[in-house]
């Protein structure tokens, strides 16, 4: 299968979706903002430059416009055409990270790619590349998908592999992210309850078995439960992001005043910027940050319904996954910062430093504002054609004009019949 893309720009005319655009450009402003201010010590020790990370996360929201205008260009017929070359690519990204010499080891973990500039994280892009590719699965077979267990199973088992080499890397939290949204894709592809119930129990019961099945999960478990009967070692990083949950209140110490981020709570500018926010600006900020990206899941959930609605099922259910993509996994790195869930690494969308994070959300918004320009030039009529057939040479113009010889017919010879 080949694999190409043909930009097409849109039509200022059409607009955009306000409330969409609008939220994330404030959680992308918000963002830089924390980062400067959470990331100051951090700079200061590593660098000698307080805003190391401030300029760093500039030059990523650069990236980041950048790949999601080329998302914004790029009609969503084309990646619906491409479902089986982005598996490969996906398969291919995960397992060029885990080859020694290829993939940088942090922590134990090898997960990125040292692309000079910035380190790739190969679990975002693989898991864009997937959310693609299952949405055109569920445009092409969803009469398979709602009347058998088979339509729910094929790419449940596709899935496997990639699930498998994220949790080689070992990267817990992308495999849980990558399965929710797949069931919840296939759930809304109207799989049948009783098999989405069957499906939805074997998964529970292998993320659980997977969370116990290593001991540093399982540390992981312990200290959640209990952050302060071993607040020196396994439970300082909860422990502290609990103190500054704590010390913001209803309305916070102030931009800049956090003192957890002087060098007590790890990860303070990347997984853990929400407990600095939630220091900085105490529960008001907590709210406005839960209803800004309430705004963004709501909008993009709308987006896919006026697709499916209009019948172009493909941008529609690829709404439906990255809007939950996007919903579930800030939901998840807030309820980590609080204690509500075992810490995992992973970022608040639009607002945690780092480059691979931040450059796949603002793709995915694109494509999400892609479906709704689609969805208001299908609405106003005008819908983009398909590529007109290559005009022919003129030796093959002149062969097609010329008129075909007479010929006889062998049964009837006083018949004589045209080539035509």
């Amino acid at each position: 299968m080949s694999f190409s893309l043909k930009l097409s720009m849109p039509r200022a005319r059409y607009g955009m979706d306000v409330w969409l655009s609008l939220a994330a450009a404030i959680l992308l402003t918000w963002g830089v903002v924390m980062v400067a201010s959470a990331s100051v010590a951090q700079a200061e020790k590593l660098t000698g430059e307080p805003f190391y990370f401030f300029y760093r996360q500039l030059l990523f929201i650069t990236m980041g416009f950048a790949a999601g205008f080329v998302m914004y260009c790029v009609p969503t017929r084309q990646w619906e055409r491409s479902g089986l070359v982005l598996v490969g690519f996906a398969i291919f990204l995960l397992i060029v990270v885990l080859i020694p010499g290829i993939g940088v080891k942090v922590n134990y973990a090898r997960r990125w790619i040292d692309l000079e500039l910035f380190r790739l994280q190969a679990s975002e892009p693989a898991r864009l590349a997937l959310i693609l590719f299952l949405a055109g699965y569920i445009t092409r077979r969803q009469a398979e998908l709602q009347h058998g267990f088979r339509g729910l199973a094929k790419p449940i088992a596709l899935l496997l592999l990639p699930c498998f080499l994220l949790l080689l890397e070992p990267d817990f939290g992308a495999t849980v992210i990558l399965m929710a949204v797949a069931f919840l894709m296939l759930f809304l592809g109207g799989a049948r309850v009783v098999y989405f119930g069957a499906a939805g129990l074997l998964a529970s019961g292998a993320v659980a078995l997977l969370a116990v099945a290593e001991p540093y999960r399982m540390r992981r478990l312990l200290n959640f439960t209990n952050p302060w009967a071993d607040v020196e070692n396994g439970g300082w990083q909860l422990a502290q992001s609990l103190i500054a949950v704590g010390r913001g209140e209803w309305a916070g110490v102030g931009l800049g005043n956090s003192v957890q981020k002087l060098l007590y709570l790890p990860e303070m500018h990347t997984d853990f910027i929400f407990a600095i926010l939630a220091e900085e600006f105490g529960l008001a900020g907590v709210l406005a940050l839960v209803l800004l990206f309430g705004v963004l899941v709501w909008r993009g959930f709308v987006i896919g319904r006026e697709a499916e609605a209009g019948g172009r099922l493909f941008p529609g259910f690829l709404c439906y996954g990255l809007s939950s993509w996007l919903g579930l996994q800030a939901l998840i790195n807030m309820a980590v910062n609080m204690g509500i869930l075992p810490t995992k690494g992973l970022t608040l969308p639009l607002l945690s430093y780092g480059g691979s994070s931040l450059i796949i959300v603002c793709a995915m918004l694109g494509l999400i504002l892609r479906v709704d320009y689609e969805n208001r030039a299908a609405l106003a009529g005008d819908v983009e054609p398909e590529p007109l057939p290559k005009e022919p040479k003129a030796s093959q113009r002149e062969t097609a004009a010329a008129p075909r010889p007479r010929r006889k017919n062998p049964e009837m010879p006083w018949l004589v019949e045209s080539g035509s």
